[in-house]
């Protein structure tokens, strides 16, 4: 079904895009479709954004591919269960995210699909790459989360102080008020601002694209219990384990994610085809340089699905010769 569009304001936000829900595993989950022709590519949020954020990616990228913008569980205006009804993590996680991607690229996509993600939404994407490698053509990251708090990224001393500070948040009154003081305009626009190489990119249109949905029921007990997630898969392990192609892409004013770091980890791991550095660029280049990165994203996907119709072939002439010299041995 198509969503309702509720104001003047969104129906600005949503135009030449066309959104829909999916069911997966009894929730609704909200995507965007562009194009109805070429190689498919889905495109997935970081921490805290939602479809919305590749607003100025989708239509581009729709000219010559079916181009998909998802809303992560938890995400969005997909559906966000409540994390205390199940294991800590087990809702809210890469695992079950990168199930998700792969169940959509089966179900709704229909073949195997590239997958484009930003920051967090990077190790779901690796996931999904790792559990199903046959959905996935390819991956490009975009300033992929470090995960500095994961706990191998803490310090032995650090560790019991930072465990402490997110059951405060996650457990008491405490977390709500600091997700009250954080879910408003000027907060997300100073964050975004902090966040973005071009801050001309942070306009009225993209806080708002970013605060709404923060603002439905379920969304501060989503926040809570990611901001507790220490554990699960670095970056690191999921690109050593992959073995789809992965192009990460980063930019060079990233206040959050050290583009030096990414590079030193990151760089000559076998499935990194590439590492493209973007000058002024921050957190979000999708948003921040549409002008840079959806080439990039064409580029990608032109070189490596050539590539694998070029294997296929390569494969198909290979076996139509050993079936020729097997039937020509049979009748001698």
């Amino acid at each position: 079904c198509l969503c309702v569009l509720e104001d003047a304001f969104t129906t600005k936000l949503y135009i030449s895009r066309i959104y829909r829900y999916w069911t997966w595993k009894g929730y609704n989950i909200r995507y965007q479709r562009s194009g109805d022709q070429g190689e498919p590519v889905l495109l997935v949020h970081g921490f805290g954004g939602n479809a919305d954020h590749w607003r100025k990616n989708t239509p581009s990228l729709g000219a010559r591919h079916r181009a998909f913008a998802i809303d992560l569980l938890g995400y969005g205006f997909s559906d966000k269960p409540n994390p205390r009804s199940a294991p800590p993590n087990s809702l809210y996680c890469f695992d079950n995210w990168g199930e998700q991607l792969t169940d959509f690229i089966q179900q709704k996509v229909g073949e195997p699909a590239f997958v484009v993600c930003n920051s967090v939404g990077g190790l779901a994407g690796l996931q999904a790459s790792i559990s199903a490698p046959h959905l996935v053509q390819g991956v490009q990251c975009l300033d992929i989360s470090l995960r500095g708090l994961h706990v191998r990224r803490q310090a032995s001393w650090q560790r019991p102080m930072v465990a402490a500070f997110q059951r405060l948040l996650r457990d008491t009154p405490a977390g709500r008020a600091f997700f009250a003081n954080v879910a408003t305009e000027r907060t997300v626009g100073n964050i975004l601002r902090q966040a973005y190489g071009r801050k001309e990119a942070v306009t009225e249109e993209l806080v708002q694209a970013i605060l709404r949905p923060g603002l439905q029921p379920g969304a501060v007990d989503v926040f809570l219990d990611f901001i507790s997630y220490s554990g699960g898969p670095l970056p690191e392990d999921l690109l050593s384990a992959t073995r789809v192609p992965v192009s990460l892409v980063w930019g060079e004013a990233d206040p959050w994610e050290d583009v030096n770091l990414g590079r030193r980890l990151f760089a000559q791991l076998p499935a990194v085809v590439e590492f493209v550095t973007l000058p002024g660029v921050g957190h979000c280049p999708q948003d921040e340089a549409p002008d840079l990165v959806n080439p990039l994203i064409e580029r990608f996907v032109a070189t490596y699905a050539s590539k694998k119709q070029a294997a296929v072939a390569a494969a198909s002439v290979s076996t139509g010769s050993n079936s020729s010299i097997s039937s020509g041995g049979g009748g001698m």
